[in-house]
């Protein structure tokens, strides 16, 4: 099978569009948390395994060499929002 070839420049706008897209990913637990505070709780399990996974993933990007930042960026609203809609699923 050929290598695809892909320049550093479209990579680098390949990983900020994906950060975006991840970003906006995790902008829909705000419904969610929404439905949580309005006694209509949804699952804690997935939104907390999210949490967990996106700070692995954030520790790896600011912890390697060369700083990953769409990658870090990517994944911080998936660790606020997660733990915000794991808890107030609990607290129901």
């Amino acid at each position: 099978m050929d290598e695809i070839k892909i320049s550093q420049e479209k990579l680098t706008k390949l990983g900020w569009v994906a950060t975006a897209t991840s970003f906006l990913m995790y902008i829909a637990y705000i419904p969610q948390i929404i439905n949580n505070v309005n006694g209509d709780p949804g699952s804690s399990i997935q939104p907390l395994v999210a949490a967990i996974n996106c700070s692995l993933w954030a520790f790896y990007g600011i912890h390697k060499k060369k700083r990953d930042w769409p990658l870090v960026i990517a994944n911080a609203p998936g660790i606020v929002l997660g733990l915000i809609t794991f808890i107030t699923a609990i607290n129901q």
